[in-house]
């Protein structure tokens, strides 16, 4: 049997957590995928699993061999990209993950009109909040917003988005306008906690940075409802223009403390660390990053 074919069929049961799984997802029966684990343990010597009749679990050998078969795949993979790189077109499966509303209302979008230009090849994204792994989830681009943790993975900045706070017609009719920051302390607040820090919005003008401590009516962990309740006049919010610049333009919402600046937030592309990226990596991240600075609320 071919060594490398083995290997990937290995890595397939370890992450499916199944011999049936694995079969399944490379399309080849449940006893050649068993044939397969079982000529690798012949070959090294040692017991890579551990069966039962329920599950399937690695063994010491198994977690250490799985590490190295997954960095072998890798470096394949990375071979084979450096020779066809120059000439190949996008094609198979291009694997993305992004957050709900960005992934939606733009990463999504992106991904339609760069499908129609290529033929050959088909997407699965993944839209969920929080960083993944993106070797083990076997993710090619992961969309991240704000600041990058320090990471062996390679990011590309995409755009930005400038930040606002606003709130409707009908809030400031009842509640006034707030002039300066902190008359944000009288007023509800509608607070984004994925965005740290939960409670503080910071601002910049001619005297420097100034923080002021919000609360309000309404927290979620993620954009969407916070949005629609500072629609219906519950409150305000400081949130990216992608979000909120439809809004903006239809009057629902309206931006205050314009003459104070807020860090606009970034928008990074994300993706395993290679030399030599795949045609549907490389030209997709080229796609992006033409496509989303002239969405709504981007820049």
């Amino acid at each position: 049997m071919d060594k490398l074919t083995s290997m990937n069929v290995f890595v397939r049961v370890a992450k499916a957590g199944s011999f049936a799984g694995a079969a399944r997802d490379l399309g080849i029966s449940r006893a050649m995928a068993t044939k397969h684990i079982m000529n690798l343990e012949k070959l090294l010597g040692t017991r890579l699993l551990n069966r039962t009749t329920r599950n399937i679990n690695l063994t010491e050998a198994g977690f250490s061999y799985l590490e190295r078969c997954q960095q072998v795949l890798f470096d394949v993979e990375e071979m084979e990209a450096a020779v066809t790189h120059l000439h190949s077109e996008p094609r198979g499966l291009l694997k993305i993950s992004a957050p709900p509303v960005i992934g939606a209302t733009h990463i999504a979008p992106a991904l339609a009109e760069f499908l129609k230009l290529h033929e050959e090849l088909s997407v699965e994204i993944i839209l969920q909040g929080g960083h993944i792994d993106l070797i083990d989830e076997g993710v090619d681009i992961a969309i991240y917003l704000g600041k990058l943790e320090d990471s062996s993975l390679v990011a590309r900045k995409l755009a930005s988005s400038e930040i606002v706070v606003c709130g409707s017609p009908s809030y400031f009719e009842q509640n006034g306008i707030p002039q300066e920051p902190e008359d944000l302390t009288t007023h509800s607040c509608l607070i984004n906690w994925a965005n740290p820090p939960r409670d503080k919005w910071t601002f910049k003008g001619v005297l420097g940075e100034r923080e002021v401590k919000v609360t309000g009516r309404v927290q979620a962990n993620v954009a969407d409802p916070i949005r629609m309740a500072a629609d219906d006049g519950l409150g305000l919010v400081m949130l990216p223009k992608y979000i909120v610049g439809r809004d903006i333009e239809k009057g629902k919402l309206k931006v205050v403390l314009e003459q104070y600046s807020i860090a606009p937030l970034d928008v990074h592309a994300v993706y395993p660390h290679r030399k030599y990226l795949s045609a549907k990596v490389r030209d997709f991240l080229d796609f992006l990053q033409d496509w989303l600075p002239h969405r709504v609320g981007m820049i």
